[in-house]
């Protein structure tokens, strides 16, 4: 995981350990130092928007662009400082 100021930069988990919480640990320790957090998803990655919505976070955002101008749409969200894990 990534984070840049108040930006989640990167967040890979290895396939293998996919669904054993991981993702979800460093999303919680994150939020401990940093309540509130963006991060922009590819539209077309169901699986990152589906896990960023699971853990809080709320789209405040599209662009039909990537950051480089590429026609990859994104999806800019935010997390939550209330919500509950």
């Amino acid at each position: 995981m990534g984070i840049t100021e108040k930006n989640i930069d990167t967040l890979f988990v290895h396939a293998e350990g996919r669904g054993a919480g991981f993702g979800k640990a460093l999303i919680q320790h994150a939020i401990s130092l940093q309540p509130e957090l963006t991060v922009d998803v590819n539209e077309q990655n169901s699986a990152a928007r589906g896990f960023y919505l699971h853990m809080g976070f709320v789209q405040m955002g599209r662009s039909d662009l990537d950051s480089e101008g590429r026609p990859y749409p994104l999806l800019h969200l935010r997390s939550s400082a209330s919500k509950n894990y």
